[in-house]
């Protein structure tokens, strides 16, 4: 079974390895080297999304090709909100684990790349403790921006704005009018959720593995692309 983190590999003391100082001449920081960082071996996928533009039916066909849970921006807020089930979710890593998520939850404050709202806090706890396991889908809640790229294949997905209404009026079944109410306030909820506790733009297109307008491929196409991509991804990490 493959181990679910890369382990730090630390030189026993004394000895003599490629990474010897020069006897002569500029001898470089002297200093005590620090051990490479944890890192989850698994991949975690996490969508972000304008409203209305099938994030979670798309998520759910991802999680299905790939036989990956999924987790929804309700039930990540139900997880975080829930003291039992936070603990228990946080019980159940590993101790390589639980120091990992510690540590990157400490470098986001560190970096003033989170808030301080222990609410997001508790939510952040929860999504590094799925992403500290991997194989799993992430709707939403600032996931990719919680996780590290590294580990993470980060992708929004985008659709035009009568699209998106028409979905939504058909899916709540609601009339347009009421419809496009709602894509507006939930865009903007989104907007500011990010601007006020990630200091991000949704919009900002670079912060992306990947881009797809779900307007013009379809769920299950879009689907198949991420599940492409997160293969390749694996791929790549593989040893």
């Amino acid at each position: 079974m493959q181990p679910s983190f890369m382990e730090r590999e630390e030189s026993p003391a004394g000895s003599d390895d490629a990474g010897e100082s020069p006897r002569h001449g500029f001898q470089g920081d002297r200093g005590v080297t620090l051990p490479p960082p944890l890192m989850p071996c698994g991949l975690t996928i996490a969508l972000s999304r304008e409203a209305g533009a099938r994030g979670g039916a798309i998520g759910r066909r991802v999680g299905q090709k790939l036989g990956w849970q999924v987790f929804d921006q309700e039930l990540l807020e139900y997880m975080a909100q829930d003291g039992v089930v936070r603990q228990g979710v946080l019980d159940s890593l590993k101790p390589a684990a639980t120091v990992w998520a510690e540590e990157r939850l400490q470098q986001l404050l560190r970096e003033q790349n989170i808030s301080q709202n222990p609410a997001i806090l508790a939510l952040a706890r929860v999504i590094l403790a799925l992403g500290a396991q991997g194989e799993a889908v992430l709707i939403g809640r600032g996931s990719g921006f919680i996780l590290p790229r590294v580990s993470t294949l980060h992708v929004r997905l985008v659709a035009p704005l009568e699209e998106r209404i028409a979905y939504m009026s058909q899916w709540q079944r609601l009339p347009v009018e009421k419809a496009a109410e709602m894509v507006r306030v939930r865009d903007e909820r989104r907007v500011e959720f990010l601007k006020t506790h990630f200091h991000r733009c949704g919009g900002d297109v670079h912060q992306y593995d990947m881009l797809l307008n779900t307007g013009m491929l379809g769920e299950d196409v879009c689907a198949e692309l991420i599940v492409t991509a997160a293969q390749a991804r694996l791929a790549q990490r593989a040893p």
